[in-house]
């Protein structure tokens, strides 16, 4: 595959030796999926933890919802802080379909040392076994369990931001309105990484990269078919599921979201955040020229990457500490 002319110089350098997820994954022969996770998994295990040193990372299994199997998060807090601390509430990407808290240990333990903030990562069941509206019920329970035990955990509930990354930045922003639209647990903040958010694949960037170094159109739509089946695209699909068809932005926590120029989610993301702004909720919005989607994982010590990581913990600790 040619690379785009806009690719950032130091991401194209660095593509050289970096581990590049299936793009293919419209493709993908029936059952491989299932060995796609075992995969992932067994790499994790056999990886050493890349947990920051000073941060202690512990499994909890919590509540699911209602009549539904406990849910696992991953619970990260930095040793040396004195509480209550501001907490995170995580949730991984994947595209609905793949990922697990493990892949974002390295993140979130930089959050915690870096923000000085407890953060709670959340396992949430995947698609298509388990469609809309598993996952984003899964992600709400553990809020509403990380809101509860917020003395326990050591969490000023007062200070308590939802956030997530690709799929995983669609599900805290559709936690965030199951939030406000059930009338809690009160939201201090989202940070929307990149975020998943419309099942419809009409956007100008969705048809533009039908090609894709990540996460390119044909992966985008079996992701949404996955979650939505039959629904995805049509009429009756959820705002908590894919955000963007949300009618009403209004009343929701102050927003950050950012995005890479060359990929799919670029102009969904740019709508939304638009329209929170418009919606009178108070938006930081970052595009990031040169950049694919995931950029920051795959080439991490590049210059941009470096410049989006920073960026997202200055947004954290403007929004969460005193």
């Amino acid at each position: 595959m040619p690379l785009h002319r806009n690719l950032d110089a130091e991401l194209a350098a660095g593509l050289e030796h970096a581990f590049l997820p299936p793009t293919d994954l419209a493709r993908m022969p029936p059952g491989e999926l299932a060995g796609l996770r075992r995969a992932m998994a067994e790499a994790f295990a056999a990886m050493p933890s890349a947990v920051r040193p000073g941060v202690v990372a512990e499994d909890r299994w919590v509540p699911g919802p209602d009549g539904d199997p406990d849910i696992r998060v991953r619970v990260y807090r930095p040793e040396a802080a004195e509480g209550p601390l501001p907490c995170l509430y995580w949730i991984h990407g994947g595209g609905m379909v793949i990922g697990m808290v493990e892949m974002d240990d390295a993140s979130m333990s930089r959050y915690a040392e870096e923000v000085g903030c407890v953060v709670v990562s959340v396992d949430y069941r995947l698609a298509p076994e388990h469609p809309h509206p598993a996952p984003v019920e899964d992600c709400y329970a553990g809020l509403v369990w990380t809101a509860k035990n917020a003395g326990e955990l050591g969490v000023d509930a007062g200070r308590l931001a939802v956030g997530g990354a690709s799929a995983g930045g669609g599900l805290a922003a559709g936690t965030v309105l199951l939030a406000r639209d059930r009338g809690g647990p009160a939201i201090a903040y989202q940070l929307l990484v990149y975020p998943m958010l419309d099942d419809r694949n009409t956007t100008p960037s969705s048809g533009e990269f039908t090609e894709a170094i990540t996460w390119n159109r044909g992966a985008n739509i079996f992701g949404w078919g996955a979650l939505l089946g039959e629904a995805a695209g049509g009429e009756e699909v959820s705002q908590y599921a894919a955000p963007a068809r949300a009618a009403d932005l209004s009343g929701l926590p102050p927003a950050f979201v950012d995005v890479g120029e060359l990929e799919v989610f670029r102009d969904e993301c740019l709508d939304y955040a638009r329209r929170l702004a418009q919606a009178g909720v108070s938006t930081e919005f970052h595009l990031y020229p040169g950049a694919f989607h995931g950029f920051d994982m795959v080439v991490p010590d590049a210059g941009v990457s470096r410049r989006a990581t920073a960026g997202r913990v200055a947004a954290l600790r403007r929004a969460l500490l005193p």
